[in-house]
């Protein structure tokens, strides 16, 4: 599995809906809501032998009140 963090800026006033929306997707493993110029931040895995830009754009992207995300992938654990 990769492991993958994503921040998320809401449209104003969606942040908690938004997060409510990801919440019941289940497909998360973390989830946060931030300061600073990004109001969330979830961590989830990716299976295996999936693509991960695919993944995420059909698994979370289609939530209403998503602005723009910042994708951070990782490769090691220390």
């Amino acid at each position: 599995m990769t492991c993958v963090f994503i921040q998320i800026r809401c449209k104003p006033g969606t942040a908690y809906r938004v997060a409510g929306d990801i919440a019941l997707r289940e497909i998360h493993s973390e989830l946060y809501s931030t300061s600073g110029e990004y109001d969330l931040l979830v961590k989830l895995y990716i299976p295996e032998g999936e693509d991960v830009g695919k993944y995420i754009n059909d698994q979370l992207l289609d939530i209403e009140g998503i602005e723009r995300t910042l994708t951070t992938l990782t490769f090691r654990a220390f």
